[in-house]
């Protein structure tokens, strides 16, 4: 079987590859219902689970797939991959691997990098118990981002004002304006939402169970969207000790936002940091791989159209599934080149953090 052979053309596809490569290993799998939406099909939609080693295993490794929805295509191709070329057969009594399958199963069967309620989960991962930031730059640029109707002088205009903006301010500033994340406008980019969302709260639920008797465990979180076609950017995030150890498990190749190093901006609310605030007293190493896809700019024109027609247009339309098909191209390259890239550098990368753990 071929690499390519691993990935799928929609999320039914992608889950059923998972269960069945699953069931292929003998393994026993975990179900979790979103009831909160359904998917393009009219499908039921889960977030799946399953761990290879033992329960009690002090040593733990996270592999999560579709945090950000249409992304899963990725994540689940390396998932499967991983399944049917027997990866884990032989961990040892010391060590286990989690497979986290579809975070965000609504935004995966819609092709949205959101979920059912406009949240980016890579943002709603805050202590909602403080503040959330406050991003004042965001509300002047609302209206732009997301303007009347996306073709003719209105959406001309928007795109003037953006441009203005970025000419003003430099493109560092715009950058982290629209993708460092927002907590002002439900129906704008990279939302973080009010409270935790269903994905959140399902996430942290798998996480605190099965890292009962860990006390090391490393998350590698899979995404798609920022850098050079195929690449895998090694992205940590969080308090000192834990980037530190990143870097100290994967090398000097790993970037941060915070330290201004990496593609990504400095965001607030992230999985990296629920992942150790909610095992706070364990020894978490987290890290995002980050695959290039399409030039930035058109990552954001993507992200724009999609926000645009949930709110404002018309999906069944024939603009509106042209705009479904740019945001799917744009996280999802489907060649085979780009998935033999995906394949080789998360097998490198699960290779060193096994290494670590074991």
């Amino acid at each position: 079987m071929t690499i390519a052979a691993h990935f799928s053309q929609s999320y039914l596809e992608a889950r059923n590859k998972f269960l069945e490569a699953c069931k292929r290993r003998g393994l026993t799998i975990a179900h979790h219902h979103n009831t909160n939406a359904d998917g393009v099909q009219g499908e039921s939609l889960y977030t799946d689970v399953v761990r290879i080693g033992k329960s009690d295993a002090p040593n733990l490794l996270v592999i999560t797939s579709g945090t950000h929805g249409v992304e899963g295509y990725c994540g689940s191709g390396i998932q499967v991959g991983l399944l049917e070329q027997g990866w884990f057969d032989d961990l040892g009594d010391d060590l286990a691997v989690l497979m986290i399958h579809a975070v965000n199963p609504s935004g995966f069967s819609h092709d949205r990098r959101v979920n059912e309620d406009n949240i980016d989960l890579n943002r709603n991962f805050h202590d909602f118990s403080q503040q959330p930031p406050v991003n004042e730059n965001y509300g002047v640029l609302h209206s732009a981002i997301l303007p009347a109707e996306w073709e003719g002088p209105a959406k001309d205009s928007a795109d003037k004002v953006l441009a203005q903006f970025a000419t003003d301010h430099g493109d560092g500033a715009f950058q982290a304006t629209i993708f460092g994340g927002q907590y002002s406008h439900a129906d704008g980019l990279f939302y973080g939402g009010t409270e935790p969302s269903w994905s959140r709260a399902t996430l942290e639920r798998i996480l605190i169970e099965h890292a009962k008797s860990a006390q090391r465990i490393g998350m590698i979180d899979v995404h798609t969207g920022l850098g050079p076609y195929g690449v895998g950017e090694l992205i940590t995030l969080g308090s000192e000790e834990p980037c530190l150890r990143a870097q100290q498990w994967y090398g000097e190749q790993v970037t941060n936002p915070d330290a201004g190093s990496s593609s990504a901006k400095p965001v607030v609310g992230t999985v990296a940091h629920g992942f150790e605030r909610i095992l706070e007293g364990k020894e978490t190493t987290f890290i995002a791989i980050e695959y290039g896809t399409l030039p930035l700019s058109d990552v954001f024109d993507a992200l724009r159209a999609d926000n645009w027609l949930y709110l404002k247009g018309d999906v069944s339309s024939d603009q509106g599934q042209q705009i479904k098909r740019q945001v799917r191209d744009t996280f999802y390259c489907d060649a085979d080149d780009w998935k033999q890239m995906i394949w080789d550098r998360a097998s490198e990368v699960i290779d060193m953090a096994l290494n670590e753990l074991r």
